[in-house]
């Protein structure tokens, strides 16, 4: 037995040997690959000592939206088109919607840029739950625009949007933009409903099933979570007026058949409201490096908007008007002063509609409410011209 069991050890050494002298070799070799992986990053950060200063100095980081929006698309779009090596570097973040990309342009370091809807800097500044906003976010242009849809059951009786009080009404996810937007818009115009939260798709179907009795959506037409809804199957886009309360936070806007077939029929449209999407920045001291980057993204992106509108970019660029203002916030002093030393498209101002009344024939002692008719195709015929 003890001859048998020196045998099998005598066996087993070589192997042993082997086996050592293999994992020594790859020690080695690992070693010496390592020390090489060294040598060329040593012979790299010697040739080009300042590279890892230039990245993060001319890197701008911009929080945008999940990957189903426009939002990060539009942020995508900005960095294919701006970025310049290690020279200018614009980042986009996938964001958690507008009101998410607010509060983290006010709180989130490393964050330069947002977008958001409008109205949200509006509501916060109401609810001052994020300090004094006015003081702490600047805008750096409108950028598009993000019409809201309200979809309900065909044959239910709603016509009108008043006729949603008190009735149960989806207003997305809750901490959506859509979400605090349908608060803001309804607190407004004073119509309380029972508010409901779910995605959309899940909204569709209890909508069919009479479970809720409306869904709220407000992103730029066409949006993808409505491609496949059919007036057939008992959907309806309900329409929405143009009340003197929204008139300072939303634009006229409308939906047509070319924007969803299936719930328009052909040549029709229908009236609703239109929410600015804005860039917006923190308010920077312009002695500090963060307002430096984002001077330098203004300087390089003002002057690119006409390759913003052609493909493949987003179809929504071709809506930006760099000169329209956003009344009630200061807009960065950089663009502010980029804008002002070069002549750029103008948004429509008080003469252009002066000017477009007279031509209707309207009477200058018309109603408000014609006057209010007479904005809308204003605004309607501007964005025509554009």
């Amino acid at each position: 037995m003890y001859r048998v069991r020196v045998r099998r050890v005598a066996f087993r050494l070589p192997a042993l040997a082997a086996l050592l002298v293999a994992a020594l070799f790859i020690l080695q070799s690992s070693s010496a690959e390592a020390k090489r992986r060294w040598r060329a990053e040593a012979s790299t950060s010697a040739s080009t000592p300042n590279l890892q200063e230039d990245i993060n100095r001319n890197t701008i980081a911009i929080v945008s939206g999940n990957i189903n929006g426009t939002y990060l698309s539009v942020a995508y779009d900005l960095s294919a088109v701006l970025d310049d090596g290690n020279n200018f570097r614009v980042l986009p973040m996938i964001g958690k919607g507008a009101a998410q990309n607010i509060r983290d342009v006010r709180y989130l370091k490393g964050v330069d840029l947002g977008i958001a809807q409008s109205d949200l800097l509006g509501y916060f500044r109401q609810t001052g739950e994020l300090g004094a906003l006015d003081e702490r976010i600047v805008y750096v242009a409108k950028l598009f625009n993000e019409e809201l849809h309200i979809i309900v059951r065909d044959g239910a009786g709603i016509t009108s949007v008043d006729q949603l009080a008190g009735k149960r009404v989806n207003v997305s996810d809750a901490g959506s933009g859509t979400q605090l937007s349908a608060k803001f818009m309804f607190g407004l115009l004073g119509i309380k409903f029972e508010e409901v939260n779910m995605g959309q798709a899940d909204a569709f179907e209890k909508l069919k099933t009479g479970e809720i009795d409306a869904t709220i959506l407000i992103a730029g037409k066409p949006a993808a979570s409505m491609a496949k809804l059919k007036r057939e199957d008992g959907y309806r886009i309900l329409p929405v007026s143009y009340p003197k309360a929204l008139q300072k936070d939303y634009l006229p806007a409308v939906l047509t058949s070319r924007d969803y077939p299936g719930l328009i029929e052909h040549g029709r449209e229908v009236e609703t409201l239109a929410i600015g999407a804005v860039l917006i920045a923190y308010n920077w001291p312009k002695d500090t490096d963060r307002y430096r980057r984002i001077a330098a993204f203004v300087e390089r992106f003002f002057p690119k908007l006409a390759e913003f509108q052609k493909p493949p970019r987003h179809p929504k660029w071709r809506e930006t008007n760099l000169a329209a203002s956003l009344p009630g916030w200061t807009r960065v002093e950089a663009a502010e002063d980029w804008l002002r030393n070069r002549t750029t498209a103008q948004a429509p101002t008080r003469e252009q509609f002066d000017s477009f009344v007279a031509s209707k024939g309207a009477s200058a002692n018309a109603s408000a409410d014609e006057r209010d008719r007479l904005f809308r195709d204003f605004l309607k015929w501007n964005e025509g011209r554009k």
